[in-house]
Formats: structure tokens, sequence, C-alpha cells
């Protein structure tokens, strides 16, 4: 069993990363600043280690600690607390009954991530961590290499991203793709055909991409609702859809994602 101390209260002032974890403006402040970011649950956390993430700390349920006693914490803060105090700490229930605090690492940059990949999801103005989260999961199951982000998206490292992912965020390298949309010209000159989704009439069908549009592709998806901006379609080479039946006219865009990236893994 790993060494625990016990918390009481919830002001204790050694909990600094887990307050308030439910305020996505606050933590937003608060964790990349800090180079730092959030996992929940049991399964996420052992995730992160194996992915070579170093921890800060852990929070637990006390009647959960055994389930840790095969991890290396013997350097690492271990609080528990009763289920009471943990949710006064962090602002909700935390059923999975762990979370754990790790340091970032250094961002990569576009260009390294481009330099080893075959096969890129590029997402503009996703700002939903739900979709985010799943996304970098479909991305990691389904065969992509990588996930570029323009500056407007959402973290991939906030909790709830993380959470969505069930970790595989650690297992797709990401970057963001700086200064928007001008860098997909970047993109472009390290040899990957921009594909746009979108269901405009002259979108083509995705099964009907030709092996050599397929084979170095960097497939671009836009927010829930308003799709991708005029800007980053007039910098696609090519429009592709998803066709529809039964008069729906779309996908939820991490359902969209998961779809596209099996049809160009496949």
């Amino acid at each position: 069993m790993p060494a625990t101390e016990l918390i009481t209260t919830p002001h204790d002032e050694r909990l600094g990363d887990y307050r308030a974890l439910t305020d996505v403006e606050l933590r937003t402040r608060w964790e990349p600043p800090n180079g730092l970011f959030i996992a929940e649950g049991e399964l996420v956390l052992r995730r992160a280690l194996r992915a070579g993430y170093r921890l800060r700390s852990v929070l637990i349920d006390a009647k959960r600690v055994t389930q840790l006693d095969d991890l290396p914490l013997s350097d690492v803060p271990v609080y528990a607390g009763d289920q009471a105090t943990l949710e006064a700490i962090t602002g909700f229930h935390v059923h999975r009954g762990v979370l754990a605090s790790f340091h970032r690492r250094p961002s990569l940059t576009a260009s390294e991530v481009l330099a080893t990949a075959r096969r890129v999801a590029i997402l503009e103005d996703i700002n939903n961590h739900t979709n985010v989260g799943a996304i970098f999961r479909g991305a990691a199951a389904l065969g992509m290499d990588a996930v570029l982000l323009s500056p407007t998206c959402a973290d991939p490292l906030y909790r709830r991203s993380v959470r969505v992912s069930m970790g595989e965020v650690f297992a797709v390298p990401y970057a963001r793709l700086e200064p928007w949309p001008s860098a997909l010209e970047a993109v472009r000159a390290a040899g990957f055909t921009l594909l746009a989704m979108t269901p405009a009439p002259d979108a083509v069908a995705m099964r009907d991409l030709t092996p050599a549009q397929r084979a170095r592709s960097a497939l671009l998806l836009g927010a829930e609702g308003p799709g991708l901006t005029d800007s980053a379609l007039a910098g696609a080479d090519v429009r592709v859809v998803i066709p529809m039946h039964n008069g729906v006219d779309s996908l939820n865009v991490a359902a969209a994602a998961a779809v596209a990236f099996y049809e160009l893994c496949r």
C-alpha cells in the first residue's frame, strides 16, 4: 500500500492542483501556465504513467488506496480522503475515486509532428472538450498518426478531454498549428493533401478519393454546427463528404471523424 496522507479538510493548502475542477475558465488559467494536467480514474492514471508523464501527486478515495499497490508511488504525495471531502475540494462527485496531477511535457511543434506522420487530423475551432477527447480516441484507435489544432481549439490535456479519450491523448502526438489558417500551407509543403470535410454540393465522397490523395492526407474538421470556416475551406486541396441517408445532413464531429479516419486508414 502506498504511503498516504489523510485529508480531513477541503481547505488543505497542499491540494491546490485539485480545486474547482469543474470551473473551465479557472482551470484553463491555472493548468497550462503551471505546467500540469489532471488525470481522472485509475485507468487514465496508469496510461499517463506508461506514456512517461511524471506524477506530481495523487488524490484518492481512502477506500481505494489498495488499487494503487503495484505502482511506484514512494516519492509522490498520495492524499486520501472520504468522498465528501473530495467533492468539496474538486466541485464534483469523484465517482471514479482517483485523481492525479501530472507534469506536462514541452509542447511539440507542428513540423515535429508532421515529420513522422502519414495521416493527420487538423481541428479548427473545436472548443468542446468532450469532442476533442473523442476525436483523439478515434484517431488512436483507427490509425491516424497525429493531430494538429488551430489556436482556439480546446486543450487536449484538460481533464474532460483526457477522460473521454480514455487516456489516448497520451498516445497521439499533437501540436498547435499557427498562424491560422496560413500555416495550412506548411502542411501542404510537407507533402500532405489537405482534405476538408464539408457537406458542400461539390464535395467528393470519401470512398472515391484516389490512392494518391489518401497516401499522405491531412483531414480538416470544423466545430460542431458552423463547420470549417471559409478560409479553412479555401486552403484545402479537396472537399470531402461522408454520404448521408434518410434526410440526415450531418453527424456529430467526433462521430464524423471516426468514420472518416476509418475510411482514410482502411
